[in-house]
């Protein structure tokens, strides 16, 4: 559910770069001929929006062999233009080849593939004339799925088989609980320690809460006016510097003991969990580093709730732990009984999945029980069914920046609400709100789902650039 990556989309940058990366990795082990050229094609909402997500950036770094999680950010803008400059692009770091990204990336805007409306092909021709092509579909959070590829599928299917708990539905994983007296966070951490050993779940946790608190960090100390042409101006760090009562904003460093230090009056506390969100998807929208949580455009939901922990909940310094594994999880089971991806069900997939999880993981880090977490995620969920998916000029910044923030808000009050009720089962359960969830992607129409055809997309006319 958490991958440490690059803005401004999971689905439609970071997962046609991975595509892009997979396919030269194959590329580079045919060693006989040479690669004479690689033609990228773009199609459904991938193509629509794909220049205001930055397809075309990501996939020409994919290409080049850069990885989302450790390519230095600053370096993307100027390989992108030295590029477009010498019409020339180096795969895999070693074979250099001519590219032009105007004549050799497609954007086939009224051309759907079947299974996902964000598909791609990757095509290479090599220097004796054949061919190797490949069709991915970005599903969703950073997540491919190769045409034809049933072989991932099933090794999931087989893992799942071999989990202490699998689990494909909440009542599996509440059922566990209760039969175990176990928390979530337990029963996911046994799960996790199937595949790896205590200390690298540990040692990965940590490296996911310190990549999110980067980037709330950068994002509350940088200002200016993010790229793409809506010229919006970055909100985090003038509103943080406001908050701790700095005369100059973007000068000094947001301290986190500053922030604890503040008083806990419900306004501040308000005003610094909008700050942390508005500063993740303001980095997002800049091309910064950040983790899908579940995706880009949802990734400052989950980071600010987990500040509100850390700040002003009174919790120890290690409640990230629990907090991210009962998050995680309770993406998973959206992932499996709905999807993750606002080209399939719109923003309730992104921004509503993302609160729920947040939700779900602050109420069992404030001391509820698994049901009154579920709960939690239910609420939030049940306030978000049918959010469309409708970007200004494709990008991820209208109203997108500030959902995130209304996203955090709803998931501290949906815990808070959780956490009052004690009078039993709640009436709607977290399976049936999931699949409420997954109706009302299929009814709704899809000019609201990430493709700028509807809604406030159709507001504001915008010359869309990609740098």
């Amino acid at each position: 559910m958490f991958k440490i990556g690059v803005g401004p989309s999971s689905s439609h940058t970071m997962g046609p770069w991975l595509a892009a990366g997979k396919f030269v990795e194959r590329l580079s082990r045919k060693n006989d001929v040479s690669v004479a050229t690689v033609a990228v094609e773009l199609y459904g909402a991938l193509a629509k929006t794909g220049n205001g997500h930055g397809t075309g950036i990501a996939v020409q770094l994919g290409l080049c062999g850069y990885s989302p999680r450790t390519i230095d950010v600053e370096s993307i803008t100027p390989t992108i233009k030295k590029i477009a400059q010498e019409k020339r692009l180096s795969l895999h770091h070693c074979n250099e080849i001519a590219f032009d990204p105007k004549a050799d990336i497609h954007f086939h805007h009224d051309i759907q593939l079947p299974f996902h409306p964000n598909g791609m092909k990757l095509t290479a021709t090599y220097s004796d004339g054949t061919e190797s092509a490949a069709v991915f579909f970005s599903i969703g959070g950073g997540f491919i799925v190769e045409e034809g590829d049933v072989q991932k599928a099933e090794s999931l299917e087989e893992c799942l088989m071999h989990l202490p708990w699998p689990i494909e539905h909440a009542n599996d994983l509440l059922r566990y609980c209760s039969e175990n007296s176990a928390k979530i966070a337990d029963i996911v951490l046994q799960n996790e320690l199937t595949w790896r050993a205590a200390d690298k779940v540990r040692a990965g946790l940590t490296d996911i809460k310190d990549a999110m608190l980067d980037c709330i960090h950068r994002g509350c100390r940088t200002g200016g006016t993010l790229p793409g042409g809506l010229n919006v101006e970055r909100r985090a760090a003038r509103m943080a510097h406001r908050l701790l009562g700095h005369d100059v904003p973007e000068c000094r460093e947001t301290s986190l003991a500053e922030v604890k230090q503040q008083s806990h009056d419900f306004q501040r506390i308000l005003n610094w969990v909008s700050c942390f969100a508005l500063a993740v998807n303001e980095e997002n929208a800049a091309f910064g580093r950040v983790v899908t949580a579940p995706t880009n455009g949802s990734a400052g939901v989950i980071p600010s709730v987990l500040l509100y922990c850390l700040c002003f909940c009174d919790l120890p310094e290690d409640c990230y732990i629990n907090f991210l594994l009962t998050a995680g999880e309770i993406g998973c089971i959206f992932k499996k009984g709905a999807t993750i991806s606002a080209a399939l069900g719109g923003c309730q997939a992104e921004i509503g999945v993302s609160s729920a999880m947040a939700a779900a993981a602050l109420a069992e880090c404030l001391g509820g029980t698994p049901g009154q977490a579920a709960e939690a995620a239910e609420i939030a969920m049940e306030h978000h069914l049918g959010m469309t998916c409708d970007p200004i000029g494709g990008l991820v910044q209208i109203p997108c920046i500030e959902r995130n923030a209304m996203g955090a808000i709803k998931a501290i009050t949906a815990a808070q609400m959780s956490l009052q009720r004690d009078c039993g089962e709640a009436r709607v359960s977290l399976d049936a709100v999931i699949r409420t969830m997954w109706e009302t992607a299929l009814d709704m129409n899809a000019k609201y789902k990430e493709t700028s055809e509807g809604g406030l997309a159709m507001q504001i006319a915008v010359n869309v650039s990609e740098c």
